[in-house]
């Protein structure tokens, strides 16, 4: 017997060490392993009810029903669930955010994480929290890092049943914040998904991938240690790596606009002022600016002065996706 529906809530993520390429793209396995941290106070609300009477999944996001590959995705997803769980009843899902989806906030992530949960428990499945992550990863690869809580890294591992996500320190391990600069709310134009596909027609994807078990260390060892310096270096150097992959790709990827740069000149200046922060941007154009909490207040209010910005969104180390009452 299986429950008829369940509602999780799970966080976005910004990655510090970056995930992009796929060795499998059809599993999600990486081309290299990957570091973040969880946005507390962002988060994505899912419900789903699995219903014999319904002949489609229906997706409902943020209050409007949702056709096309939207929809396919999750279809897609809740097929793996089905096999996994015998079932064949199709399902509702409704799901909201509060924050901006598509625009490199990370809103995939926290999405299929809590669509893991709650499909898998509304499912009948009792699933671990690795297991959890392995399947939010089928969803959408940086899912499997909103499962566990905190600082978390994602195991490349060499199939699907090594590659997950685990925590390597909990929320109040270390106590820093992530500003974000909000530049634009629209949905990027080339999708993360599609955007993997051409990491490895660049000529620089193979150094990146060769120099990450390096970056991964340091920022790791960073963490552990609380040491600012050496994780904003690696942070800000794994970014720029990424984006430098992307703009060589056949076709390039440039999700930049002139706000993201302005901003990023913005922090260089506040560090030249010794107000410590450094950047990191995911596939989008907003900035995800981190700093010791204890500056995090400054930070904000100069980043709002930058021309372009939007609103500025703080959040700390955040929890893992978790079941909650409807």
């Amino acid at each position: 017997m299986f429950s008829i529906a369940a509602t999780a809530i799970a966080h976005p993520n910004i990655a510090f060490i970056k995930y992009w390429g796929n060795r499998d793209p059809l599993l999600r396995l990486p081309s290299t392993g990957s570091i973040s941290m969880n946005l507390d106070g962002l988060i994505t609300r899912a419900t789903v009810a699995f219903d014999r009477s319904l002949e489609q999944d229906i997706l409902i996001q943020d209050g409007n029903e949702v056709p096309g590959p939207p929809l396919e995705r999750v279809s897609q997803f809740l097929d793996v669930l089905r096999a996994m769980s015998g079932l064949s009843s199709r399902a509702r899902v409704h799901s909201e955010s509060n924050f901006p989806a598509g625009s490199g906030i990370a809103s995939s992530a926290a999405a299929f994480a809590a669509l893991a949960l709650a499909g898998s428990r509304a499912a009948g499945l009792e699933l671990t929290e690795r297991e959890l992550s392995r399947l939010a990863r089928r969803g959408s690869g940086s899912a499997c890092r909103s499962v566990p809580g905190g600082f978390v890294e994602w195991r490349a591992g060499e199939d699907d049943a090594s590659s997950y996500a685990a925590s390597i320190a909990p929320p109040d391990h270390w106590d820093i914040v992530d500003c974000i600069a909000v530049v634009s709310r629209a949905p990027k134009s080339t999708g993360s998904t599609e955007g993997h596909a051409l990491a490895d027609n660049s000529p620089l994807q193979a150094a990146r991938i060769a120099g990450a078990d390096r970056r991964l260390a340091i920022c790791r060892r960073a963490i552990l240690e609380r040491d600012f310096q050496a994780f904003r270096e690696v942070v800000e150097l794994d970014s720029n790596l990424m984006h430098a992959v992307m703009m060589t790709s056949q076709p390039p990827l440039l999700y930049w606009l002139p706000a993201t740069i302005a901003v990023v000149r913005a922090v260089i200046a506040m560090r030249g002022e010794g107000l410590d922060a450094c950047y990191t941007i995911d596939a989008g154009p907003n900035v995800h600016v981190l700093c010791p909490a204890s500056l995090a207040a400054e930070v904000a209010c100069r980043l709002l002065e930058v021309e372009g910005v939007e609103e500025a969104l703080t959040a700390r180390p955040g929890g893992p996706a978790r079941l909650v009452e409807e």
